[in-house]
């Protein structure tokens, strides 16, 4: 199922022959580096699509993946969407590395955003992101995203203490963005 599109790209429920893509992506040691897992494995894939499946979407306290659909190139990442409770929503993105720094995140960031405050009628939305991470932390203040705060060596990761970012993002926010844009 779609939930939102432009011309080039779509954000949709995962389907089973994504899971290809979403592993080979994902094993890549780049894409790995600030996040929890060392290598992603196929039954990884299998087991996250199962679970994702077993309850309904955007039920709160649960975690589900969103593809990120190209029109011509099939999936070239995804979105996790945390539904912390019935008005907020954790996020973070995978982008295949051969896609980024091409404008899609951001094109498919904006297009989640407006998935979720227009259509979900969110208050809040917020992301997580290592210090380390340039690209993910300038995507979220591209957006219009505000830094709400800095974790220092707040998480062990991969053997090391590792520092964050906390970005969001107000409804009213959003709004503000959007008429000033028109």
């Amino acid at each position: 199922m779609t939930l939102l599109a432009s011309p080039l790209l779509s954000l949709r429920h995962f389907h089973h022959d994504d899971l290809d893509a979403f592993t080979r992506y994902r094993q890549d040691p780049a894409v790995a580096r600030y996040q929890s897992w060392e290598y992603f494995t196929r039954p990884q894939a299998e087991l996250l699509f199962e679970q994702m499946n077993e309850i309904p979407f955007g039920t709160p306290d649960n975690w589900f993946q969103i593809a990120i659909e190209h029109a011509e190139f099939g999936m070239v990442g995804d979105f996790g969407l945390h539904f912390v409770d019935d008005y907020q929503v954790e996020l973070g993105i995978t982008l295949d590395p051969k896609w980024q720094g091409k404008g899609i995140a951001k094109s498919s960031l904006n297009l989640l955003l407006t998935y979720l405050f227009d259509h979900l009628k969110k208050h809040r939305v917020y992301a997580v992101t290592d210090i380390r991470n340039h690209g993910s932390y300038r995507l979220f203040e591209s957006a219009g995203f505000r830094r709400e705060g800095s974790f220092l060596e707040n998480c062990f990761l991969k053997g090391e203490w590792c520092s964050e970012y906390l970005y969001a993002l107000l409804a009213s926010e959003w709004e503000v963005r959007n008429i000033v844009r028109q």
